[in-house]
């Protein structure tokens, strides 16, 4: 579930596409998934932590497809070299800032080796998953606020309520000159042999309020023209996309449909500036991988391709929503040398723009 508290795009009016969502219109709608967040919101330090548990078992013992695609490679990202050569995620997905990806990938190495004693004595080690944009501009990022224990109680306190916005992560995050951070959304594919999520979970720190769209309207535009004094940052941003699906695919099936993230991205007004860094990962809940070989040959379910129009439609709608979503429940933050950015929502009560 996720805050009732915090209205989201729809409740503005605001359809994405045709699908339907899931019945939480997030990520974990896709069963077993969870999502926690560290939240660190103090004068200069406005930054956090977010984590997400692709299911609720031993990852590294059961394995999952996985794959990532870099749009734009402006980012610091960790563990994505091994997901895309054997195609497996065997950890939990870290989001922070910049600087604290050392950290993060620290504690997430205690995290795994107190499940998995085996880890760097009969076996081989463990491949951290960890993602950041910068956050800079609100916190004061060269303090590296994150500790390790801040990351064990995110990885320890995750579940299927997500909260959105200035939370985790995305506490220092800017989007689109305007307060950026998580969001989340997901669809229904509904075909012959079953019915399948698509989840999204983003953290959004990309774009220039000038080129800010909502599901085809220049709202960005209307904003400027009204905030005359507001001068508009150059994009040096990112964006995380994470994708979970249960959808029955090949890593190369997977692979071909995080692709069409981008296609949700640039329809809220992206034009994926050179500074900007955009980094997709994705996993399918659908197969499990056993670390431990078999005396039998694996096999694993997947779709026709004939049926992936349909995951790519999905997926491009649930990110276009996802983004919108971290814009709209994002809260006006002011934080590092009294830096600041206004809340989406409070600008359409002050100007009075209905969506």
């Amino acid at each position: 579930m996720n805050n009732p508290a915090q209205k989201r795009i729809r409740d503005y009016g605001v359809k994405i596409g045709k699908l339907e969502t899931g019945p939480n219109n997030s990520l974990t709608d896709v069963e077993g998934v969870t999502v926690g967040h560290v939240t660190l919101s103090e004068n200069d330090g406005q930054t956090g932590v977010t984590a997400i548990l692709p299911h609720q078992g031993n990852l590294f013992k059961e394995k999952l497809i996985a794959t990532t695609h870099v749009i734009n490679g402006f980012g610091k990202t960790m563990g994505t070299i091994q997901i895309n050569e054997l195609g497996t995620l065997e950890t939990p997905i870290l989001l922070t800032n910049t600087l604290n990806i050392g950290t993060a990938a620290d504690a997430l190495f205690d995290y795994m080796l107190e499940q998995n004693p085996e880890i760097g004595r009969t076996t081989g080690t463990v491949n951290p998953v960890v993602c950041e944009c910068n956050d800079m501009f609100l916190n004061d990022i060269r303090a590296r606020f994150i500790t390790k224990d801040h990351v064990r109680q995110a990885l320890e306190n995750t579940s299927s309520f997500v909260e959105e916005g200035t939370v985790g992560a995305g506490t220092g995050m800017l989007c689109y000159s305007l307060k950026g951070g998580i969001g989340t959304a997901s669809r229904i594919m509904k075909m012959e042999h079953g019915t399948y999520t698509m989840g999204i979970l983003v953290l959004t720190n990309f774009g220039i309020l000038s080129d800010l769209t909502i599901n085809g309207r220049a709202v960005g535009e209307e904003l400027k023209e009204r905030i005359l004094q507001t001068r508009e940052e150059q994009d040096k941003g990112s964006i995380i996309i994470i994708a979970g699906t249960d959808l029955p695919v090949s890593e190369r099936q997977l692979n071909r449909i995080i692709k069409r993230t981008i296609t949700g991205l640039s329809r809220t007004g992206s034009i994926i500036t050179t500074g900007s860094g955009e980094v997709v990962i994705g996993f399918s809940t659908a197969t499990k991988i056993p670390h431990d070989h078999t005396s039998q040959c694996m096999s694993a379910p997947m779709i026709h391709e004939e049926e992936i129009d349909l995951a790519f439609r999905a997926i491009g709608e649930a990110t276009e929503e996802a983004v919108l979503n971290s814009l709209i429940t994002a809260t006006h933050v002011v934080g590092r040398d009294g830096n600041e950015r206004p809340a989406l929502k409070d600008l359409l009560k002050k100007y009075t723009i209905q969506l």
